[in-house]
Parts: structure tokens; C-alpha cells; sequence
């Protein structure tokens, strides 16, 4: 009998006001194999974490899969104080960002290191998150007007040397427990695209721990998934199942927060710009299912689903996304040439 190499499962970010159980339930309720909560889902209310006991009894008594722990919150904001930008307040307790940046950055590498501690406790090898604005804003914007090198400067360099020190803590703890951080490459992060994260993993000498969360979703500037992903395919650990629409005739990018009016617009998984099937296959192609089977000790990878809407009920794309995946995603796997039972066996 051919086998599947996925199962599917829901990022729990999105889900932040539903308890750890909630959480498991509503994805169990859903469809769902597995799910992957999000850092604040294992928070235990007193600055720190749920036991590793108590994470795994809530996933036993469901009969449900831990397919990981997202932490892209704290480490986007560990890699942007340096900026002072405000828009690091939402992640963050009202205690922590009206202190300084130097020790709001190190507030968060103490919470990364800890959380890294919980995953290795849990057995958990894969982080998905993604890294802050490294290089400044400037250069996060992808948009060189005002130039990112003149004068006795040059943004991206020094970014790169930004990057590598401010990351070498949480990298080596990374590596001492075994554990890959996969970053979403991503519009306002350190890597914009596949180029960029490159860039990054040669400015760290190679540093096995840097690694990607396949996510579609985000190309949406002229970088498809079958580009972005096949540059990066060996350091793909992670993956994403989202979809996305572009409304035509709007301009890219534009200063509202309104997602309604916005030209890029998440959207639920069946009806989106991308065709998420050749995505999957893609996603075999470049060897995650088999790297993740490898790297847990698993018989199936997560296909991880993460729809958002600016006008349909959270609850209802999320159910919706996992319903999609696990009915047209999760499929059984080519043995062979669909050619090789063709003609005579005489």
C-alpha cells in the first residue's frame, strides 16, 4: 500500500487567546493530526513556561501530535530592539518595552534561551520563527532610496555583522541542543529573500542551525515558491501551508494597517492565488518530508496550516485550512513512473 509523508496539522499564533487544551481541542475538532502551538500558548502565567509533563499530557489526552512550538514573536523582537521601534510593544509586556532597548533584547534572549530549553526537553528540533530587522529598516525595506552604502558606511554589511553577534548566544545554545531555528523568509525580517537568508548563513560561516520555514505566503513580490524554495531546499526543516491574494490594480505596499483595503491579503487555502498542491509536491521535491521524518524520529511531516482573512471568521478559515489539507494535501505517494505499468508484460 503507497504511503503519505504528511498529516495535517495548524500553527497556533493566530490562536493566542485560546488556552494550550482550547487550542489542541479546537484543532482536534477540526480535522487535524497535530497541531503546533505558539510560544504563548506554554507560557505558564508567572514569567515562565508549562512543564515539559504538562505540554505532553494535554497532547495525550487528545491523541494529538506535537508538531512543534513557534516562537517567531520573541526572536523578531531580539533582532529589532536595537531599532527602538515602537512596533515591537504588541509582543511584548508593558514592564518589559519601556525598558531600554539593550535590555529589552536581552530580556528576550533570557525567554529564547529558556523556551530552547523547554523544546529540547520536549524532544522538539525544529523552531519555526524568523529573525528581526537585523539590518535596520532602511534595508528592510528593500528600497535603496538614500542608498544602503555611501559615505563611510554600509548598511548591509554592518548588518551582517549585527546579525552574527547578536544571534551567537541563541544560535549556540541552538546547536548544543540540536535544535534548527528556520526563519520565514519575509518582508520586515533579516532575510527579505532567498538571497538574503543566504547571505546570512555565509556572514554565520555556514551555521547549521539556520534554517527555513517553507512559507508561500509571503511570496508575493515577484520571488515565487518554486525560486525562493529551491534555493534554500537543503535548510528547509519547516513549512507552512497559506495562501494569499493580490488585489489588482493596488499598489503593493502602502502605509495602512487595514487589511481590508490592503493589495496583498491572506486568505483561506482553497481559493488563493497559489496553487497549493504544486506547492506540496514542491515540498517533497526539496526533501522536507523525509528531513523532518529524519530529524524527529517521525513516520509523517506536518503540513502546518496558517489561514488568515480579513473578512472571514479566524475560526472558521483555520477549520476550513486544516479540512483543505487533510482531504487534498495529504495524499499517497508515487512509488514509481505513473509510465511503468504501461504496456505489455508478455
Amino acid at each position: 500500500m503507497a504511503k503519505t509523508v504528511f498529516h495535517a496539522s495548524i500553527e497556533g499564533a493566530q490562536h493566542g487567546s485560546k488556552t494550550l487544551e482550547e487550542f489542541v481541542i479546537f484543532a482536534k475538532n477540526s480535522g487535524a493530526t497535530g497541531a503546533e502551538p505558539s510560544n504563548y500558548h506554554v507560557e505558564n502565567g508567572n514569567d515562565g513556561f508549562k512543564s515539559a509533563q504538562e505540554i505532553k499530557e494535554v497532547f495525550t489526552k487528545y491523541d494529538m501530535k506535537l508538531d512543534g512550538i513557534s516562537c517567531h514573536c520573541p526572536l523578531w523582537v531580539h533582532t529589532t530592539a536595537w531599532t527602538e521601534s515602537k512596533t515591537i510593544r504588541p509582543f511584548l509586556p508593558k514592564d518589559v518595552w519601556t525598558k531600554s532597548a539593550a535590555e529589552i533584547e536581552a530580556w528576550c534572549e533570557d525567554y529564547v534561551l529558556r523556551y530552547l530549553d523547554l523544546c529540547s526537553e520536549l524532544g522538539l528540533k525544529i523552531t519555526p520563527m524568523f529573525w528581526g530587522i537585523s539590518h535596520g529598516f532602511e534595508v528592510a525595506t528593500g528600497y535603496p532610496f538614500g542608498f544602503f552604502s555611501g559615505p563611510e558606511y554600509d548598511l548591509i554589511k554592518e548588518g551582517n555583522e549585527r546579525f552574527v553577534t547578536k544571534t551567537a548566544k541563541i544560535r549556540e545554545a541552538a546547536n548544543a541542543h540540536g535544535i534548527y531555528l528556520c526563519h520565514e523568509i519575509h518582508p520586515n525580517s533579516a532575510a527579505l529573500c532567498a538571497d538574503d537568508f543566504n547571505m546570512l548563513v555565509e556572514a554565520c560561516d555556514g551555521d547549521k542551525v539556520l534554517g527555513v520555514t517553507a512559507d508561500p505566503s509571503h511570496c508575493w513580490e515577484g520571488e515565487d515558491f518554486e525560486t525562493r524554495f529551491r534555493k534554500v531546499a537543503d535548510r528547509i526543516y519547516a513549512a507552512a501551508v497559506k495562501n494569499f491574494v493580490i488585489r489588482p490594480g493596488v499598489n503593493l505596499r502602502s502605509m495602512t494597517g487595514d487589511w481590508t483595503k490592503r493589495a496583498m491579503q491572506f486568505c483561506d487555502i482553497p481559493t488563493g492565488d497559489m496553487n497549493m498542491m504544486r506547492f506540496t509536491e514542491l515540498l517533497i521535491d526539496v526533501g522536507y518530508a523525509d528531513r523532518y521524518m529524519q530529524i524527529m524520529g517521525t513516520e509523517t511531516a506536518p503540513l502546518v496550516t496558517e489561514a488568515e482573512s480579513a473578512f472571514r471568521d479566524l475560526d472558521a478559515t483555520s477549520a476550513n485550512a486544516i479540512q483543505y489539507a487533510a482531504n487534498h494535501l495529504v495524499f499517497p505517494i508515487a512509488e514509481g513512473s505513473f509510465e511503468d505499468g504501461m504496456g505489455s508484460e508478455d
